[in-house]
């Protein structure tokens, strides 16, 4: 046996299924609630740009985003994302929000306004998506239907039906993934189409965070919010060898990075980020140290003689090796200081404007960056890139 050939790359001007050097193009989405609408605009920046997902995995949020993505064809999928959120953000207090928002100067005068409309999503719900129970749960004997939540989330389903083709999912055309946790088990669990039928509970089990929403039941087995075990795709993705040179779009909605609370409000702001966030920069690094070992076991292969190159462990080594090579790009939606603690339930239509803005500038300042979507030189390089999060030097980018 000898080590396996890398697959030939495509000359430039040979017609690709999107506008990069890559076979593979991954688009992984982070749970965040409210914010998810960063992806939303991080994706209409992407297929502005022809830079279309092979693969879109997500968490929580980014599970309803990922859904509504690859539940659509392509000239239909941010009227969809437009469609979902402009449902979510519809006003909830007559309003007076937006109206307030659009008058009032100063983060602590936003930070006020933010903090009522979460108020008022805490007491009215938001429409197509979940409300409160009557009569709340603590009323309510142990055990039945509705004490171990807030609120109901009934609504999602015909929301779900009505925005995604779920036989467009199950066909394939595109891969797709949502993780969630037993309840049972406290295990983590993968729904993907290349092994399930993925119906609208898969959806919403993926977003079922405690004890807001209520555990799903999928197939006799409850399941909660991914976002409680791993709140980004990011393993699940590295771990799929495919052999493909990969592009893989990182869309954090929880900073990694922040500053020392001052008070108890940033100090639940400063827990959720660090509860949430994706801690993609330990990833990636033992990402780099496998790779490094599988390309270092390839070049050995190809100086053994041909007897130890048959035995048993030479073949389960070759078999783990991967001679693709990845650009794993972090986008990180950056919140401003007025948001508050509240910010991933704060569904307001201006904020959400806000958070779709953001993710369109984000991902239009990352693909001006040309080495994002070009292939990385030398066999079984990983490079990984981040244009959001501010550094330490004046050096932003690769990592």
């Amino acid at each position: 046996m000898n080590s396996r050939p890398r697959k030939p790359v495509a000359p430039p001007e040979q017609p690709k299924p999107n506008a990069t050097a890559f076979e593979s193009v991954a688009l992984l989405l982070q749970g965040g609630g409210a914010l998810g609408a960063y992806q939303a605009g991080v994706y209409e920046a992407l297929l502005d740009a022809d830079v279309e997902p092979t693969w879109i995995a997500g968490i929580s949020i980014g599970a309803i985003n990922s859904a509504i993505i690859a539940g659509n064809p392509r000239e239909t999928r941010c009227e969809r994302l437009r469609e979902f959120w402009e449902l979510v953000s519809q006003p909830h207090d007559g309003g007076w929000a937006s109206a307030w928002t659009g008058l009032v100067n100063g983060d602590i005068a936003r930070g006020w306004v933010n903090q009522l409309a979460a108020g008022q999503i805490m007491a009215k719900g938001v429409p197509g998506f979940f409300a409160p129970r009557v009569p709340p749960p603590f009323l309510l004997p142990a055990g039945v239907p509705g004490a171990t939540s807030w609120y109901d989330t009934s609504a999602l389903r015909p929301t779900l039906e009505r925005l995604v083709d779920f036989d467009r999912i199950n066909a394939k055309t595109m891969r797709f993934s949502v993780g969630a946790v037993n309840v049972r088990t406290g295990n983590f669990a993968y729904f993907d189409n290349e092994t399930d039928v993925i119906r609208p509970e898969h959806i919403m089990a993926s977003g079922a965070l405690p004890p807001a929403f209520d555990a799903v039941e999928i197939d006799g087995e409850f399941y909660w919010d991914g976002g409680l075990v791993s709140n980004t795709p990011l393993d699940w993705v590295l771990s799929a060898r495919s052999d493909l040179d990969t592009l893989i779009f990182q869309v954090d909605l929880w900073s990694a990075q922040g500053v020392l609370p001052r008070d108890l409000c940033e100090v639940a702001v400063r827990m959720k980020e660090v509860q949430f966030s994706s801690r993609t920069r330990a990833a990636t690094d033992s990402f780099k140290r496998t790779q490094k070992l599988r390309a270092t076991f390839n070049e050995l292969l190809a100086l053994m003689p041909p007897e130890l190159v048959a035995t048993p462990q030479a073949q389960l080594l070759a078999q783990a090796s991967d001679p693709a090579v990845y650009n794993i790009v972090q986008l990180v939606y950056r919140s401003a200081t007025y948001e508050g603690q509240s910010k991933d339930y704060e569904f307001s239509r201006r904020t959400m404007e806000e958070h779709w803005e953001a993710g369109r500038r984000d991902a239009l300042l990352t693909l001006s960056h040309p080495e994002v979507l070009t292939r990385p030189a030398g066999a079984h390089s990983v490079e990984t890139y981040d244009f959001t999060t501010p550094k330490p030097s004046s050096s932003p980018g690769k990592d």
